[in-house]
């Protein structure tokens, strides 16, 4: 789905040992990797600056990247100074990377709120995807298993759909990737939409179950056209729990989403979708930021 990849790592969230995982990640179809540690500023004395020697030992450390490069894969070493969110809009501009790897751990939007997140800030600023990652996760796989979670990064996608502007602007984010992709890694795709009970009476819920499935299968049909093996489920309850529990179930390898309110002030109290699924799954994200207006 993607081609150029953005790696970003504070050297605390795991992704730096995305280092020695390069040819596994080059299986996706990736041709151009950029790990990016931003150094922060030698604050001792009266004026900031630059710390030379952080830099190199943080070049060093993820200089392992460059020794075992697949042939027709690029691979690159970013280590700037200054406020990360800056440095990485500028090197995601520079190489034109149409994806972002980051971390993020498990926080409720209060803790957001208060404490600040890269990774929120991103997904309201950086306008092209971002996988979302757990450090909590990519900490304690072993080799083996980094290994593989890197070859099926983006196999198989959970994909909610209702319906609504920015469901169907997921799908057309995804229908995009994959078309413009000749090296695909997308296999196979589940479509799901969610009823909420809400007390409704049960023959109530059992009508907009059908009408429910019947909003999918013209998409199912859409994404089948890409080659892509796709299949359906509808359930009712509660949908942050639901797609929860599909995602164990089905074997997913990430959580699409895409949010028309992510970041907008009416998000808190009212927390979105979206938003929470960032915050709180334990499997990986894949963001599209939404579209201009």
């Amino acid at each position: 789905m993607f081609q150029r990849c953005l790696i970003c790592t504070d050297f605390s969230d795991g992704l730096y040992r995305l280092v020695e995982f390069v040819p596994s990640l080059a299986a996706n179809g990736i041709k151009q990797i950029i790990f990016l540690y931003c150094v922060p500023l030698w604050e001792e004395g009266e004026i900031p600056r630059i710390d030379e020697e952080g830099i190199a030992a943080a070049r060093d450390r993820l200089q392992v990247a460059t020794q075992n490069v697949p042939e027709g894969v690029e691979v690159f070493i970013e280590t700037p100074s200054g406020r990360p969110i800056e440095q990485i809009h500028k090197a995601a501009k520079h190489y034109q990377a149409d994806i972002i790897l980051t971390g993020m751990p498990i926080r409720s939007l209060l803790q957001e709120k208060l404490f600040g997140s890269t990774t929120a800030a991103l997904a309201k600023e950086a306008g092209i995807p971002l996988l979302i990652l757990r450090p909590q996760l990519l900490s304690t796989y072993t080799r083996e298993e980094l290994d593989l979670r890197c070859r099926h990064l983006l196999r198989y996608l959970l994909i909610p759909y209702n319906g609504s502007h920015a469901s169907q602007y997921l799908v057309q984010q995804v229908t995009e990737c994959v078309s413009r992709t000749p090296d695909n890694a997308l296999k196979q795709c589940i479509l799901m939409s969610v009823v909420s009970e809400g007390g409704r009476k049960e023959l109530n819920k059992d009508i907009l179950l059908t009408e429910a499935q019947a909003q999918l299968e013209p998409v199912k049909a859409e994404l089948e056209q890409l080659g892509l093996e796709v299949n359906t489920q509808v359930r009712a309850g509660n949908p942050y729990v639901e797609m929860l529990d599909a995602a164990m179930v089905f074997d997913i390898s990430a959580i699409a989403i895409s949010s028309d309110r992510l970041g907008k002030l009416i998000e808190w109290p009212v927390r979105s979708f979206a938003g929470e699924l960032m915050r709180r799954s334990w499997h990986p994200v894949l963001f599209f930021p939404p579209g201009e207006d």
